[in-house]
């Protein structure tokens, strides 16, 4: 008389313990016991963040930057803020680099966290 896997259904060899295409025991299989499974569900971790960069220069803050520009953007204003007086002054002599200065430092502005830091 054959036996058949109680898993996948398959015939199972003469004497077989574990079926050998599925891997599940065999019902009835004397012998070999199982290992006891050992679950851990306690968790122990404790979270830390040790790769934070320190703030490095002055903070400043985004909105101010953005409304300097809006409105005095081609005077350079923004820059004076930011404490970076050379592109201040070239911004004050070109026009906010004739304009386009102006845009990408309002699209850049937009993006910056609320306070940052300018080194």
């Amino acid at each position: 008389m054959a036996n058949y896997c109680s898993n996948c259904g398959k015939q199972l060899p003469e004497g077989a313990s574990v079926c050998p295409s599925c891997g599940a025991r065999v019902a009835g299989s004397a012998g070999v016991q199982a290992a006891p499974v050992i679950v851990n569900i306690e968790n122990n971790n404790t979270n830390s963040n040790v790769n934070a960069v320190p703030a490095v220069g002055r903070q400043k803050n985004k909105w101010v930057a953005f409304f300097l520009c809006l409105f005095l953007g081609f005077l350079g204003a923004h820059k004076f803020y930011e404490g970076k007086v050379g592109m201040g002054i070239l911004y004050l002599f070109t026009g906010g680099l004739f304009a386009i200065g102006i845009i990408v430092d309002l699209i850049t502005l937009l993006f910056k966290p609320t306070h940052y830091f300018v080194p």
